[in-house]
């Protein structure tokens, strides 16, 4: 439905070298689906997200929706923004002040080209309005809506062009924590009622795991990885994704060896040998950076069998009590290892704890400046 291929998009300085936003982003995202552009500031997602829009006109690349190009740097493709049929929710919501919410919501059906009835515009608009919970608030002014509503209204205003595509641009992020958590299940059920074809922009890393069909990772203006919200969390590329996407606790390592018995990586670590998955392939003797989610690693007060895999033994250094579970560091080896653990743990400062942690949710990362002593 949607696919980028090789966009590049710069940004001129008045002094020095050309600022080069978005290199060689290429993806594809099928009809009906949720695909999200994840990464810190300044990484380039919203300046790829407003090329894909044509608020930005690219240096370079294609993108095409629907088997058409709406840009193509090579024949010189540009079709305007007002013509492309998107639908874009922003940051800042831009809803109008002076209108009420039906009228905000109908503003881009009243200036098109091809306006509409009345009535027909009346239907629709109230169509939208009832998809997102609004229509009982049809006559209020926008500006008595709360954050959450006037989020709701700036996406009916977008759903009512019936667009191809739709991109939104961090539009959670001025809302509060609690609110927050409730727009993502509304939003959701909106794009799958509605099939909508998303584009979504975020640096929350809870909202790209709990809203995509897949995520895009971008760092320093590039895609770094793309995957299922699954894959990206537990099976990262790099050490980059596999620290920006929620907590994890790195071991900087050397690799022994392939263990025969288990077929697993054997790496040295601080706080131990550990027997590791990988899914960029290792080499003996190389260096490599250990990622170990803290809900992955169990802790007992007694020890494990002597069977078990990545048995470990540490010493309680501090707990925190968080209701549902608790956060534990733990020492080990010379390393200190955070655990979520159930409540019922009992882990005094200074007490002898024991570690046990499935290899398989031990993912070694063998970056490139990692491979070499």
């Amino acid at each position: 439905m949607l696919s980028v291929r090789r966009l590049n998009t710069e940004y001129k300085t008045p002094k020095g070298p050309a600022v080069r936003a978005a290199q060689d982003i290429s993806f594809e995202v099928p009809k009906g689906k949720f695909f999200t552009l994840l990464g810190p500031s300044g990484c380039g997602k919203t300046t790829t997200l407003r090329s894909i829009a044509g608020l930005e006109r690219p240096t370079s690349g294609e993108i095409e929706v629907n088997g058409k190009l709406v840009y193509a740097s090579q024949g010189q493709i540009f079709i305007p923004p007002n013509k492309r049929n998107f639908g874009m929710v922003f940051q800042s919501y831009a809803i109008w002040p002076h209108m009420s919410v039906f009228a905000n919501a109908a503003f881009p059906l009243e200036v098109r080209a091809n306006r509409p009835s009345k009535q027909k515009i009346r239907d629709k608009v109230m169509g939208v309005l009832q998809a997102v919970a609004l229509d009982h608030l049809a006559e209020r002014d926008a500006t008595k809506l709360s954050g959450g509503q006037q989020q709701r209204l700036a996406l009916a205003r977008a759903l009512v062009m019936e667009p191809e595509l739709l991109l939104l641009d961090e539009p959670l992020s001025n809302l509060d924590a609690k609110l927050r958590d409730r727009m993502r299940f509304e939003l959701k059920r909106i794009q799958r009622d509605n099939g909508l074809t998303t584009i979504y922009v975020t640096h929350d890393q809870g909202e790209a795991l709990a809203l995509s069909h897949e995520i895009a990772v971008m760092n320093e203006g590039r895609i770094v990885q793309i995957g299922s919200p699954h894959d990206i969390y537990n099976r990262p590329r790099t050490k980059f994704v596999a620290d920006f996407i929620g907590t994890t606790n790195f071991l900087e390592g050397r690799v022994k060896g392939l263990d025969q018995t288990s077929q697993r990586w054997l790496v040295e670590t601080p706080a131990g040998d550990i027997l590791v998955k990988s899914e960029t392939g290792l080499e003996a003797g190389s260096k490599a950076s250990v990622s170990i989610r803290p809900e992955d690693i169990e802790l007992s007060e007694q020890p494990f069998d002597a069977a078990d895999r990545n048995r470990l033994a540490g010493i309680a250094d501090a707990t925190v009590f968080l209701g549902d579970f608790l956060d534990v560091q733990v020492r080990v080896g010379t390393a200190l290892l955070q655990s979520r653990s159930h409540p019922s743990l009992r882990a005094p400062d200074g007490a002898p704890l024991y570690l046990r942690i499935d290899p398989e949710k031990c993912i070694a990362i063998a970056d490139e400046f990692n491979r070499h002593a």
